[in-house]
């Protein structure tokens, strides 16, 4: 029964080979030399000798799945340490108050009228400029 449906495969595609080989193409197809290119016969088909073989040197299947299983162990380890809950804060009070002894004594407001006048240099140099003359 096998043997009689490969047989009908086999058939159907030789037949439609063969039928394909007797189209013709429009010569003044933009495709047309493609086509001939292509569709001529005799052209060399591989074989099943023609196969490579297995390569010796590669590692059993099975390490790969080992390999596989060791990525996935390593990232859920990464996620279990670097879990939200895993991060606390603690001696905030006791690190900032020796950043502020570092930094030394903070210094003294500057002049407020040297601040004023700062500014309304810069509100006099932000005026518009004249509209565009059309």
């Amino acid at each position: 029964m096998a043997c009689a449906g490969a047989a009908v495969l086999l058939g159907g595609c030789v037949s439609a080979r063969q039928m394909f080989s007797d189209a013709t193409v429009d010569p003044t197809s933009p495709v047309a030399g493609e086509v001939a290119r292509l569709s001529k016969t005799g052209d060399d088909w591989p074989s099943f000798h023609e196969i490579p073989e297995t390569p010796k040197d590669l590692r059993p299947r099975r390490l790969y799945g080992q390999a596989a299983r060791d990525v996935a162990q390593a990232s859920a380890e990464i996620e279990r340490q670097t879990a939200p809950s895993a991060w606390t804060l603690q001696g905030t009070d006791t690190f900032a108050a020796g950043a502020r002894s570092a930094a030394g004594s903070e210094p003294a407001p500057s002049d407020a009228g040297g601040t004023e006048a700062f500014a309304e240099d810069l509100r006099k140099r932000a005026t518009p400029p004249p509209p565009p003359r059309n």
